[in-house]
């Protein structure tokens, strides 16, 4: 096909399969770890476990990244070397970061955070609303701070999708999320 440099063209049609890709990418992983001695947790498909004369390994893998933790280290470190021959991919060190949580190591334990996700109150702009005593007790004042949450469909999702992220780290608020996750479909009416 002839073009002139400069041009540029549309896409009037998506390659075929790209919408597999995710599910072919995890699949060609999935058999790696299990050729590697891994078998696939039963109650999460992305957590994989292996058994080994030292100890235990156990990889849990989402999208692009992955964790890998266990007792048996060298097993840890043959694991990094052989999926580095199979797959390109970069050691990020010890785990401080992943799906949206922070985390932070010390000799009581580990701390998970999500504060990057706790300024959503700045974004929607309710800084300075009252708190209440219960997630779903019904106060007019909120109601008539939120006209403006509500007038926008898109910052309305955007906040609900953070506070589901929100429901790891902080399961007291889950229903009220599910609650308010309901009546985003409609967000110009106030539930």
């Amino acid at each position: 096909m002839f073009h002139n440099p400069g041009d540029v063209y549309k896409l009037k049609k998506a390659l075929s399969g790209l919408k597999q890709v995710p599910r072919a990418w995890f699949e060609k992983f999935s058999v790696a770890l299990i050729s590697l001695g891994f078998r696939r947790s039963d109650h999460d498909s992305a957590l994989f476990v292996k058994n080994t004369t030292t100890g235990l390994i156990v990889l849990s893998f989402y999208v692009d990244d992955m964790i890998i933790m266990g007792n048996d280290v060298d097993g840890i470190a043959l694991l990094k070397s052989e999926l580095s021959f199979l797959f390109e991919m970069k050691d990020l060190g010890y785990l401080r970061y992943f799906l949206g949580m922070e985390v932070s190591c010390s000799p009581k334990g580990y701390l998970l955070s999500q504060s990057k996700y706790a300024g959503i109150l700045d974004c929607a702009r309710l800084t300075n609303t009252r708190t209440v005593n219960s997630p779903i007790e019904v106060n007019v004042d909120i109601l008539l701070q939120m006209a403006h949450f509500l007038a926008d469909p898109t910052l309305c999702r955007a906040i609900v999708g953070n506070l589901v992220y929100l429901t790891i780290t902080c399961p007291y608020i889950a229903y009220v999320i599910h609650i308010v996750g309901y009546f985003v479909t409609s967000p110009t009416t106030v539930h």
